[in-house]
């Protein structure tokens, strides 16, 4: 039967309804300023090692434009995500040992620079050091070398990972000393040849036992670390370098602010460090970074975790008598969760570049980062763990006695994420220097009801007239925003969206026609 076109209209204006984007009232504030932020970083950890020095030059500068470009390409869609902070891993020989060292995955293992004699070879780690050099090419504003183990040379077992049931340093008594110098020739080094590093961490994830010989690590008491840092704050200060220290990296936030009975000599760092009267001090200190750092891992599900633990962290910034920046300075996806289901099973797509943008967004909003960053660049294996995967046409690595672990070391297929794209949405627009201000969609916005929705932050760049708004939409719903300011903008808007169908996809709008698409994440660009 033939429909009235009444009625035909009708169910098209129904339907247009239905699609019609949700509008939602944005509301900035240029005048209510919180933190500057530093940076968005990535670490070259273990691959870049294999990849750096053996893989073909086209395939790996490909890889390096992806992860340090600032340009765009004819249609105005970026070339890579512009990261601001390069991590470098400095090694403690387990490569060097061979099978000696008992890690046996062939990718967890790293080169150091130290010789069994004491002195240094310069050669080694070359293929992290290309990418330190191209870092520096793109213009990647900071460089940061992290320690996971002292130098086999100087622990106490001769390896590098811990003996079991030990919770302080995994190094002899009488090599602290030797120990600071060493990291200090290093910084010295790099500084000699023109890639000086603004920033070393000397320990990372203090708080576990590190004696599975998975990967190279020690654990590290408070005091330790204070020993250590006091000690390299000389060396450093002695050798008149600009390296600052960045003390600790904690394994979880809880460590930061809470006394855990089962680590009493390791937990309640920001009161051991950072309170004037604590014993281990580390603001009279010169060549310390007035930074806390932690891992955000273990702290994103279920929801109400990730928005609690986050908020303990902002309160301990904003309560304290210091004037010290917050940095999630290591991140990927490990605890099981329902909406990706946990780590293991690459995800090249939207659902974990959507999860981690959540997970970004409450770290810049509710603990105040300064600065975030990706745990790996690279990943070989069948895990969320990395920006860019590489593989010989499947999934990737499952085992370390997979042969596939040995012919990947020198070539193979390589494939950019979604995730990839998606940190871009920060990492490429929100520059060292900008201030996030106010952004609101409800006077009284609640975050558990944002997390399953739409999430916006927003950047002032002062110097451009430029504010940068960056919008998470986790719901299946399109969003239009109105916008509502005392300052006033301009009508062109550019945007920049990564969804199912797009990577960081460059598209003009109009400021009265803003919109979000569904399980998207856009930037946009407004100038005032």
């Amino acid at each position: 039967m033939r429909r009235p076109i009444w009625l035909l209209f009708s169910l098209l204006l129904v339907s247009a309804c239905a699609t019609k984007p949700n509008p939602k009232t944005l509301h900035l504030d240029l005048n209510t300023e919180y933190q500057t932020i530093h940076s968005f970083g990535a670490s070259d950890a273990w691959r870049v090692q294999f990849v750096g020095s053996q893989w073909p030059q086209d395939k790996k500068e490909k890889m390096a434009e992806w992860l340090f470009s600032k340009e765009f390409n004819k249609q105005g869609d970026p070339l890579g995500i512009g990261l601001s902070l390069w991590r470098f891993n400095l090694g403690a020989g387990s490569m060097d040992q061979g099978t000696n060292s008992n890690i046996n995955h062939p990718w967890r293992k790293a080169e150091s620079f130290l010789n069994p004699d004491g002195t240094f070879n310069w050669e080694k780690q070359k293929g992290q050091q290309w990418f330190l050099h191209k870092a520096k090419q793109y213009g990647v504003e900071h460089r940061l070398a992290f320690v996971n183990s002292p130098p086999v040379y100087y622990t106490l077992n001769g390896q590098a990972y811990s003996a079991p049931d030990r919770t302080e340093l995994n190094l002899q008594s009488e090599k602290m000393e030797a120990y600071a110098r060493y990291l200090a020739e290093i910084c010295t080094h790099f500084e000699e040849i023109g890639l000086g590093f603004d920033y070393l961490s000397p320990a990372n994830e203090p708080q576990w036992d590190w004696s599975k010989p998975s990967q190279e690590g020690t654990p590290a008491t408070n005091a330790n670390l204070y020993q250590l840092t006091y000690l390299l704050n000389k060396e450093l200060q002695e050798r008149q370098l600009p390296v600052k220290l960045t003390v600790p990296e904690a394994a979880e936030y809880n460590f930061l602010y809470q006394f855990e009975e089962k680590y009493p000599g390791v937990s309640n760092q920001f009161k051991n460090f950072w309170e004037k009267d604590a014993p281990f001090f580390l603001g009279h200190m010169d060549q310390v970074a007035p930074v806390f750092a932690a891992h955000g891992y273990f702290t994103t599900w279920p929801v109400e975790k990730l928005i609690k633990s986050r908020q303990t962290v902002g309160k301990t910034i904003t309560n304290s008598s210091q004037a010290v920046d917050f940095w999630q300075s290591e991140f990927c996806i490990l605890e099981d969760n329902d909406d990706i289901g946990g780590g293991h099973g690459r995800d090249l797509e939207m659902p974990t570049a959507l999860y981690v943008a959540r997970v970004i967004h409450f770290d810049l909003v509710l603990a105040q980062a300064s600065s975030w960053q990706w745990w790996t660049a690279l990943s070989q294996v069948d895990y969320k763990d990395g920006l860019i995967y590489l593989d010989k046409g499947n999934n990737g690595i499952t085992d370390h006695s997979d042969p596939e672990n040995e012919a990947l070391k020198s070539d193979g297929n390589f494939h950019d994420s979604k995730l990839l794209w998606g940190l871009g949405n920060y990492s490429r627009f929100v520059r060292p220097g900008m201030v996030r201000i106010k952004s609101v969609t409800e006077k009284r916005e609640d975050p558990f009801k944002a997390a399953s929705d739409l999430m916006i932050s927003a950047y002032k760049n002062e110097q451009n007239k430029e504010v940068v708004v960056v919008a998470v939409n986790y719901s299946e719903t399109n969003h239009a925003l109105q916008l509502n300011s005392s300052t006033d903008f301009l009508a062109e808007v550019k945007t920049y969206t990564t969804s199912k169908d797009y990577n960081l996809a460059y598209q003009p709008a109009n400021i009265n026609q803003l919109e979000v698409p569904a399980q998207s994440i856009k930037t946009f660009l407004l100038q005032y």
